[in-house]
Order: C-alpha cells, then sequence, then structure tokens
C-alpha cells in the first residue's frame, strides 16, 4: 500500500531468502557470540534473535521444537542455547543483542555493524568501559557517562564488578608493558593499479 509503514526490511530478496539469510546469521551468532555483517542485516538479525533467546527462558517442549526450526544445525546448537544462553540471561528482562556500528568492512561502502551477545565473555562495551578504567588514575573520580556505563555491563552480569575489575587490572599491567606501535598507513579502499597511474598526464 503506498505510504504505508514497512513492518521490517526487505534486504532485496525473496521471503524465502531473506529468511534463510537470518536464519544463517542468528545461527552465527549464538555459535561467535559476535559477528560482523551490514547494519540493515544486523538490526533484522537483532529481532529474531531475542526471539530465539526468549524460546531458551521458556524452556519449554514447544519452544524446544521452535528453537529446531529456526536454527541451522540444531543438533549442536539448540543444547547451547538451552543450556548456556537460557540461565545466563534468566534474570534480564530483554535486550540480550547489542548492534554496534563500524567503518565500513566493503569497498562498497555499505553500512557496517557488530552484532553481538552482551554478558557474555566477548562484550565489546564490558571491554571498553575496562579499557576506559585502566587509563583513569585510581584516584580520579568516575564521570556521569562512565559510570553509567560501569552500571549497564555489570546490571546483570554474574560477578559483574569483580570480572570488572579483573579486566582493568590486566589492561593496566598491559598497558604498561605495551611498546609504543606507529599503525600503518589505511589502505585505499580502491587502489589505483601501476598501469593507470602510468596512463595519467603530467
Amino acid at each position: 500500500m503506498a505510504g504505508g509503514h514497512m513492518k521490517y526490511r526487505h534486504l532485496s530478496r525473496s521471503s524465502s531468502h531473506r529468511q534463510a539469510l537470518l536464519r544463517n546469521l542468528v545461527t552465527s551468532l549464538l555459535k561467535h557470540e559476535t559477528i560482523s555483517t551490514t547494519w540493515h542485516k544486523a538490526k533484522e538479525a537483532q529481532r529474531l534473535a531475542e526471539k530465539v533467546i526468549t524460546l531458551a527462558k521458556k524452556n519449554t517442549e514447544a519452544s524446544r521444537r521452535r528453537a529446531h526450526q529456526i536454527l541451522y544445525t540444531p543438533d549442536i546448537m539448540v543444547p547451547k542455547l538451552f543450556q548456556v544462553y537460557g540461565p545466563r540471561y534468566a534474570d534480564r528482562p530483554g535486550g540480550y543483542t547489542r548492534v554496534l556500528r563500524i567503518e565500513p568492512i566493503k569497498e562498497d561502502q555499505a553500512e557496517s555493524a557488530i552484532l553481538e551477545l552482551v554478558d557474555g565473555p566477548r562484550d565489546m562495551r564490558f571491554a571498553m568501559t575496562a579499557q576506559t578504567l585502566a587509563h583513569k588514575p585510581e584516584e580520579q573520580p568516575l564521570n556521569e557517562m562512565t559510570a553509567k556505563n560501569v552500571e549497564k555491563v555489570t546490571k546483570f552480569r554474574k560477578n559483574g564488578m569483580e570480572d570488572l575489575r579483573e579486566m582493568v587490572e590486566q589492561l593496566r599491567i598491559h598497558n604498561q608493558n605495551k611498546p609504543d606501535i606507529k599503525l600503518p598507513d589505511k589502505k585505499k579502499v580502491y587502489p589505483e593499479d601501476r598501469q593507470k597511474r602510468l596512463m595519467h598526464y603530467r
């Protein structure tokens, strides 16, 4: 209908292709806990991932059958879903995933993002908050934004404050022993080959 509200992103695919893509992304997310993809795919996969983790929290026979229908390699992923992710997010009311924008990773400069599970071993916001604390002097009080981030990353995480303190100490030791490294220049997205450069007029 003209002017109607779009309920979901079609991703320039047929319905069956779109569903297969999202199932594949969610399966990879549950396997690796973090994936890189385009922004629009990440936002659509996030919706399905939240529903799948809610199935794990319900932990009924019907929810297990539904998870088998959604995930590829269900014999491997369904036990992990119900034994690892269900208990991890049992006390969290929602928001099991996070989408973070990153620089484009493809040459076509498409908007890129990281889709990750929160409160896990590869939680990027947890690591970034720990890195911020590691760079601060211990006696310096936290500003409002850092204090809010500390609360966010530790609120529903089991042993959150202890894990954060441990990571901060490890990062402080690492930063003291880290040599000065000069980053290489950024590569061009579309580098000119030698033949094209030679053809240019001087």
